[in-house]
């Protein structure tokens, strides 16, 4: 299997079958393939491999997915494929004592306010390190995600037709680049024209999600709240909902409705707040 590809390892396949076997149903054995699958493909990015699973391995990816602040039905759907797994390979004791405390979604979309949005900015530039002000120019001006930040390849930047590539198991989609963004990019990269990281640590290796939210948090952001605001100005701008779901890469087109709903409470809140106090103080 080649790093990150999404063809089924042939122990996933004897898996599958196994479950075909005990009568599993085909929605059963699809989702226990995906997830399987997309643990794979996070543990070829830590150099392990789901050929020689641990406990450790798992413990780290349930507490990854609480990081990303997955739904509760997500991670109780991602164990209950790992647990199945395990008992297949007969070592039902490696999902034994997993912790699994997820951290709370909050209801509100966290974005960046106007004055935020410029402040980040300023700082970053002010700062004077390229890369991490390209960074954040990316990650507010494309919405794509940490983890698909750190994947992208000198390749996925089209500075000819300002559009950013985005390449993830099996989707692939196009964000056209604002001009400020591919401004700093030419910048940073150059002649962007191989398949080196766009993104490297100062050891030359491919930068981790985790080095970009160390880097952003002293600027009290996080990658979460680049993408919301992305999103939330799209929609603030009269964008379609089916182009920001699309752009965004969100599989169910309810995730990007949120942006609306919330744009809409606010601006009732706003309109309530308004009327309440437009006449001064009652007699």
């Amino acid at each position: 299997m080649k790093k990150h590809s999404t063809e089924a390892i042939p122990l996933i396949l004897d898996f599958c079958h196994w479950l075909d076997v005990h009568k599993k149903s085909p929605n059963t054995v699809k989702t226990y393939k995906r997830e399987l699958e997309k643990y794979q493909e996070w543990l070829q990015e830590k150099k392990r491999d789901i050929n020689h699973l641990e406990k450790a391995d798992i413990q780290a990816y349930i507490d990854y997915l609480e990081e990303q602040q997955k739904s509760l039905a997500t991670i109780d759907k991602t164990i209950g494929a790992i647990r199945t797994f395990a008992k297949f390979l007969e070592k039902p004791g490696l999902t034994f004592g997993i912790e699994i405390k997820p951290v709370e979604k909050k209801s509100e979309i966290e974005t960046l306010s106007g004055q935020e949005y410029s402040q980040l900015l300023r700082k970053v530039k002010e700062d004077g390190n390229l890369r991490n002000t390209t960074i954040v120019y990316v990650l507010l001006h494309t919405g794509i995600r940490v983890s698909e930040l750190c994947s992208l390849n000198r390749s996925h930047v089209d500075l000819e037709n300002h559009e950013l590539i985005v390449e993830k198991q099996n989707e692939r989609r196009v964000i056209p680049l604002s001009q400020e963004t591919m401004e700093y990019l030419q910048n940073f990269l150059g002649s962007p024209d191989d398949e080196e990281p766009v993104f490297v640590s100062n050891a030359g290796e491919r930068l981790t999600e985790r080095a970009v939210q160390y880097m952003l948090k002293k600027y009290d952001v996080n990658p979460q709240k680049l993408r919301h605001t992305f999103c939330q100005r799209l929609i603030d701008n009269h964008v379609d909902v089916e182009t920001v779901s699309r752009l965004a890469g969100h599989k169910d087109i309810n995730v990007t409705k949120r942006y609306v709903k919330f744009r809409m409470n606010k601006r009732k809140v706003e309109d309530a707040i308004n009327q309440a106090f437009a006449n001064g103080p009652n007699e």
